[in-house]
């Protein structure tokens, strides 16, 4: 069959496949059961094929109503997908931006803020905290943020922004009594925080690749961490709170440190085992606004690099 059945019958035949009834259909589409039941003749009469049939109230599909209905289904999803898309790239209003939830709250969302105060203030932007890495082509987001081996892999529409460090912080009233530690074995004084964040990615370093980097002696002290969080941020918030010692990334405390609201009393450093990749949809760039915050995420993300050195050496 060349000729396709008529579309408004297709559209309400898929809708009474997700209702209970021919009146639950009626409302949900706005219009009565008899101009359902008329579409749904028109339809049968269309493919030469039962598809329904009454059940008391209840209007069922046949066996081949329910094959049928699948690939509408299916179909519609598709149209509806298309149209979303189709919608999106019209809109030159807008930004869709995804990363990962700690590194969006403590450094993509401040920086983007100031961006679109100083050259896009009526632009809206759309931030999407997930661990999920979007399917399909980034779906309707412009840019994602991601991390891992996986995401490492080279890609045409992508780039690596920067591989951050940790370095243990505390709040400054933690330590005031002693207003300075000399030692870094004074650290185990303390309770020690910790992020953990698997099975999803690698664990960032723990205290005890930190301690064995600087061939702390702590013998007959455990490292122990009893306070362990699954989000970056989350640790970083209980160390401003005076809970405790963490190892923090630097890209995510520099407001903090600057402000007075963390310490880093040494500033030994470990890297991360893998760097933050930008990705971006394949038509990103057909919307001006998108290249622009391109370039400039790029070069923040290489000042980036350029700032932890910085915060380490001050």
């Amino acid at each position: 069959m060349d000729k396709l059945p008529p579309l408004r019958a297709l559209q309400i035949f898929e809708a009474i496949g997700h209702s209970q009834t021919l009146a639950e259909a009626a409302r949900r589409l706005q219009i009565t059961p008899g101009a359902i039941s008329q579409q749904i003749k028109l339809l049968e009469d269309a493919l030469e094929a039962s598809l329904t049939f009454k059940d008391g109230k209840r209007l069922r599909l046949t066996a081949a109503g329910l094959r049928f209905h699948e690939s509408c289904t299916h179909a519609f999803e598709l149209l509806r997908e298309a149209q979303a898309e189709l919608d999106r790239s019209k809109s030159q209003s807008n930004l869709s931006l995804s990363a990962l939830p700690s590194l969006l709250k403590a450094w993509l969302a401040p920086l983007v803020f100031e961006w679109q105060d100083t050259h896009y203030p009526d632009l809206t932007i759309q931030f999407k905290g997930s661990h999920s890495e979007p399917a399909n082509d980034l779906e309707d987001i412009d840019f994602r943020i991601t991390y891992g081996s996986d995401a490492s892999a080279a890609s045409q529409n992508s780039l690596e922004l920067y591989t951050d460090l940790v370095v243990p912080v505390c709040s400054p009233g933690l330590i005031a009594p002693k207003k300075t530690l000399k030692n870094p074995r004074q650290i185990l004084d303390y309770p020690l925080l910790s992020t953990d964040w698997q099975p999803k990615f690698t664990s960032p370093p723990s205290w005890q690749d930190w301690f064995s980097a600087r061939q702390v002696d702590h013998t007959g002290t455990a490292i122990e961490s009893h306070r362990i969080f699954s989000l970056s941020h989350m640790t970083i918030e209980s160390a401003i709170a005076g809970q405790g010692f963490a190892l923090a990334q630097c890209s995510m405390i520099g407001r903090d440190v600057a402000a007075g609201r963390l310490v880093i009393p040494f500033k030994q450093a470990l890297p991360l085992p893998w760097p933050y990749i930008l990705k971006w949809k394949h038509n990103a760039f057909d919307k001006p606004h998108c290249r622009a915050f391109h370039r400039w995420l790029a070069a923040r993300g290489k000042l980036q690099d350029e700032l932890n050195r910085q915060m380490l050496a001050a």
